[in-house]
């Protein structure tokens, strides 16, 4: 019984206290979800490799993007 209102509770913060977090990911955490998604799904060094250094293009370029529209 104490799970269930446990659960319960945390959806109804999710509603209605977490909707700051339903805001796009700003530039870092994007660049670190997706080397962290690098480590995940690559198992040789050279594919790590590449696929991170994406991840840093794709990082500049969404810094570039943000710091073009101040």
């Amino acid at each position: 019984m104490l799970i269930a209102l446990a659960v319960i509770g945390y959806y109804v913060y999710q509603q209605y206290l977490g909707a700051e977090s339903e805001a796009p990911p700003s530039c870092r955490a994007a660049l670190n979800a997706c080397i962290a998604n690098c480590r995940k799904t690559t198992t040789e060094a050279p594919e790590n490799q590449a696929c991170q250094q994406r991840c840093r293009s794709e990082a500049a370029a969404c810094e570039a993007e943000s710091g073009s529209g101040s």
